[in-house]
């Protein structure tokens, strides 16, 4: 079977076909089995940290003064010390990223009828996929910064997070491109711009549905958001193997589009 760079030469010659309704139907119905589950599960990491956080404020005392500082500095998109902050913040959210991509294995689990276990979300906290997954993010997060930070600098407000929410688009492909496709960060990258540039109208489609319905649950009640969150997982992972046929679940041996590390 062809390795999946070799299929993203095939499609940068070629193309492809999507069907958005297709698609679609694809991502509610894998969503529809994965929906509780993935709430359950971001709820409950969700007390962890509130915890951590709580046990940290009472033995270094009252953070509020702390907090106060970073709010005040982030009001201020053009000082050292937002670049600052933002960075760390990002560096931080980099660490997690294998979290949002262990919900495209449950997904996967989902799809092929596997069972989903608590560690399923932390699958890609191995080495192999850690680096990648946290470099990805890592770089894209403090480019974004960038960019709002010279933006703003110029006096040219909100097209940043327009140009950040650009990337977002292009890079819609990344991370199923390296958990399931085997790819570095940088052909991961590369690769998702060819994938979405060769069916930017359907992709873009797909990318807003993506995130008005993982927003939804903001609007029914802020708990709900840890039901919906995941739904745009569901729409990542039933495009990515719209694109590349998953015929791993018909052949464990022969994949396309899929990672042969596992």
């Amino acid at each position: 079977m062809k390795s999946t760079l070799e299929q993203i030469d095939a499609i940068k010659r070629d193309g492809y076909s999507i069907d958005f309704s297709n698609v679609f139907n694809h991502a509610f119905e894998n969503y529809k089995k994965i929906a509780i589950y993935s709430g359950v599960i971001m709820l409950i990491l969700t007390l962890i940290f509130f915890g951590f956080f709580t046990i940290l404020s009472a033995f270094y005392g009252n953070l509020q003064g702390l907090v106060d500082n970073y709010i005040k500095a982030l009001g201020n998109t053009v000082s050292v010390e937002y670049l600052t902050i933002m960075g760390v913040i990002t560096f931080i959210t980099a660490l997690f990223t294998p979290i949002g991509a262990g919900f495209l294995k449950a997904a996967e689990c989902a799809d092929i009828d596997e069972k989903i276990n608590f560690s399923t979300v932390f699958t890609y906290y191995r080495p192999k996929y850690f680096f990648h997954l946290f470099s990805l993010a890592f770089i894209l997060g403090f480019l974004s910064i960038l960019l709002n930070y010279s933006l703003d600098s110029l006096g040219i407000f909100y097209l940043g997070a327009a140009l950040s929410l650009f990337i977002s688009y292009f890079t819609f492909f990344a991370i199923p491109l390296i958990v399931f496709g085997g790819l570095n960060v940088f052909e991961a990258i590369k690769s998702s711009i060819i994938l979405v540039s060769k069916n930017p109208i359907t992709i873009f489609g797909l990318f807003i549905v993506a995130y008005i319905g993982a927003m939804v649950g903001i609007f029914a009640c802020v708990v709900g958001l840890f039901f919906t969150a995941v739904f745009s997982t569901s729409v990542t992972y039933a495009a990515y193997f719209s694109i590349f046929d998953n015929e791993e679940k018909r052949d464990p041996i022969d994949s396309i589009g899929r990672s042969d590390l596992e």
